[in-house]
């Protein structure tokens, strides 16, 4: 099977496969950050609903754009993408780089004149959410997923449960600080 899989290899080499394609997946891993915050900024506004947007429609749209780049290396580079772990950080560089585009918005555009407090609070938490849940969803991201996409095969399972989990996992801490919002407790 060509693309991710558990190869069990330290690192994430196939023989015969160019080191320049390892490097543009990390690029285009990092760049994936920007699709997917683009995306899901169309979709979540296609998606309306003021109290179901950060709980459930956020979440579904946000752990499916952020490893919008892991999807074009894995088109273009298959045998990049050669360990699960090596896929899963790539998705999690996505995920990071859409946290920090996210948290730059809230910090300059939607809140004027934060908080120091909400500052370090948009940059360390959601952060490491976006991340972390990208890496769990990149673990199941595999070639299967491709081919789903073009109505060539089913959807694997393990990517549906990785994506599960991811967004299980993110609406949980949307919940969360919605919460802690509405109580007061996050008072920006």
């Amino acid at each position: 099977m060509v693309g991710p899989d558990l190869t069990g290899e330290a690192l994430p080499v196939q023989r015969g496969t160019p080191v320049y394609h390892y490097l543009f997946a990390v690029v285009v891993a990092a760049v994936g950050g920007l699709l997917g915050i683009i995306g899901a900024v169309i979709g979540e506004v296609q998606a309306g609903g003021l109290i179901l947007l950060p709980l459930v429609a956020a979440p579904i749209i946000e752990e499916a754009m952020k490893p919008a780049g892991v999807y074009i290396a894995l088109l273009r580079w298959p045998n990049a993408l050669s360990s699960r772990l090596f896929t899963a950080l790539l998705a999690a560089l996505g995920g990071l780089v859409f946290g920090l585009i996210e948290a730059v918005v809230y910090v300059t555009i939607y809140i004027s004149d934060p908080p120091e407090w909400f500052v370090t609070y948009r940059f360390t938490l959601p952060l490491a959410l976006h991340a972390t849940t990208s890496f769990i969803f990149g673990l199941g991201i595999t070639i299967g997923l491709i081919d789903w996409a073009a109505g060539r095969g089913p959807l694997p399972l393990r990517t549906r449960n990785f994506y599960i989990a991811a967004v299980v996992i993110h609406a949980i801490f949307n919940t969360i600080a919605v919460t802690l919002a509405l109580t007061g407790v996050f008072d920006v």
